[in-house]
């Protein structure tokens, strides 16, 4: 469900909120795949399902970064600003991977609006997404994003 905002100025009221979750996406390994294609990062535990099944996860595991890569696919599910001339990726703070996402897993985002600022006319948020793995209690990873929103 999205938390949808009218203006970027109503961000001010809403900080400490959770603002929902994303859909469920599966993990597959032609995802997993093609990130280590894009990236070059080809390490057994990825990319070769018969020597993973012998490694310390049982099968192949995501990469942390295509995991973190994802929250740029929920964020839009999880809150859309509204009103706004233009909003741009800051950065990222306190990026961390809890659990590895094994093959196969389904995962979604899940925010919480931890702060919002202006700063130079606009209003800049850092949404706390936590990557939750279907059926674990432990998340795949927590990433505090920022963006700064631009009135229109």
């Amino acid at each position: 469900m999205t938390t949808v905002f009218k203006q970027p100025k109503d961000l001010i009221s809403a900080v400490g909120s959770a603002l929902g979750s994303s859909d469920w996406l599966e993990i597959d390994q032609q995802r997993i795949n093609l990130f280590a294609d894009a990236t070059g990062d080809h390490q057994w535990i990825h990319v070769d399902p018969e020597r993973a099944k012998d490694g310390p996860f049982g099968k192949c595991i995501a990469h942390g970064y295509l995991t973190l890569s994802l929250v740029n696919l929920f964020l839009p599910q999880i809150i859309d600003v509204q009103g706004v001339s233009m909003g741009v990726n800051v950065g990222c703070d306190r990026i961390r991977f809890p659990s590895p996402v094994p093959v196969g897993s389904r995962v979604r985002g899940n925010g919480e609006l931890v702060s919002v600022e202006e700063i130079k006319g606009a209003i800049q948020s850092v949404v706390r997404v936590t990557v939750e793995i279907e059926g674990s209690d432990r998340p795949a990873c927590v990433v505090d994003t920022i963006s700064r929103y631009f009135p229109a």
